[in-house]
């Protein structure tokens, strides 16, 4: 894959940022020494509050949250990190500025890891954040990657519970396409995430392989994808996840529902840390924060800038 022409300066730069703060050899670290890595590097690239916004810390269900007030609905938003890094800190500056563009209330989950705790815990804390959420009034559902499996993984469970469910917003998603065609064969060795690592986070989630066709695990081998809400996709080109997505809202639309893709050009795995300093990632931001506005609204997103 020709990166060089795929991918352009200001998002190598952000890549070479990200290497210097997290070294290739990362993954065989200890767990500990792979979260503290992690979160260092995500504070590398922190843009602090947007003025006015606040945020205070309070268990929902039993799960450690972060609360940025604003107006109803809820957006809950679970962070990326393959299952294994990540928390509310990783995760703290998008949060926030979503609350800042969307004026909407932001709930941020801190699910509980693996390996310590392997599946489905992250999904029970989902599920139960979820619940919580709804009792209190309507919600949109977002993350990214890990995070965004697990808000379609809940949209599916949850789905005959009729909670007030607006919609989802899943960013580079990983939702268990093929892992050996399509993308994860193309962008096997693409910066930022390779199939290796995809496979490697899966086997920690896990304890072992991973069991085959468990929707709770990988939404997209589900057989039954009616009753979903309203659902946009962004990925990222440049990644073996790029698959997923479209996949994912081909299928919604199959079984009657309404869903987009939207496969970022030359973008990569984790892009949005690079919103602040990437005009690519700052348009594909613009795009999230306006997809889920819409959805809170209760309004299909027929247009979402590009």
């Amino acid at each position: 894959m020709d990166y060089d022409s795929l991918i352009d300066e200001p998002t190598w730069a952000f890549i070479r940022a990200t290497q210097a703060a997290y070294p290739a050899d990362t993954a065989t670290m200890t767990i500990a020494e792979q979260r503290r890595i992690y979160d260092k590097m995500c504070r590398v690239f922190h843009c602090g509050y947007p003025p006015g916004i606040t945020a205070r810390d309070q268990a929902i269900a039993e799960v450690a949250c972060r609360i940025y007030p604003g107006a109803g609905p809820t957006v809950l938003y679970l962070h990326g990190g393959g299952f294994v890094v990540g928390g509310l800190d990783s995760h703290d500056d998008v949060c926030a500025e979503i609350r800042q563009r969307t004026g909407l209330t932001v709930v941020a989950a801190d699910y509980r890891l693996a390996p310590e705790h392997p599946h489905p815990a992250a999904f029970d804390d989902t599920c139960a954040v979820t619940r919580a959420l709804a009792a209190e009034g309507p919600l949109v559902l977002a993350g990214d990657s890990a995070g965004g499996n697990l808000a379609a993984a809940a949209a599916h469970a949850l789905r005959r519970e009729n909670l007030p469910i607006l919609g989802q917003v899943l960013i580079y998603p990983g939702l268990g396409g093929d892992v050996n065609r399509g993308s994860y064969l193309a962008h096997a060795r693409a910066p930022m995430l390779t199939r290796d690592d995809v496979l490697f986070y899966a086997d920690i989630r896990h304890g072992g392989p991973a069991p085959a066709d468990d929707p709770t695990v990988t939404p997209l081998r589900d057989t039954d994808f009616t009753r979903l809400p309203p659902t946009v996709v962004i990925s990222a080109q440049c990644d073996p996840l790029a698959d997923d997505g479209p996949a994912y809202a081909a299928r919604i639309r199959a079984a009657g529902g309404r869903a987009r893709a939207t496969v970022e050009p030359g973008l990569v795995h984790g892009f949005l840390r690079a919103r602040a300093s990437v005009p690519r990632a700052a348009t594909s931001f613009t795009r999230i924060v306006t997809a889920i506005a819409a959805l809170a609204a209760g309004d299909w997103p027929h247009e979402v800038p590009s």
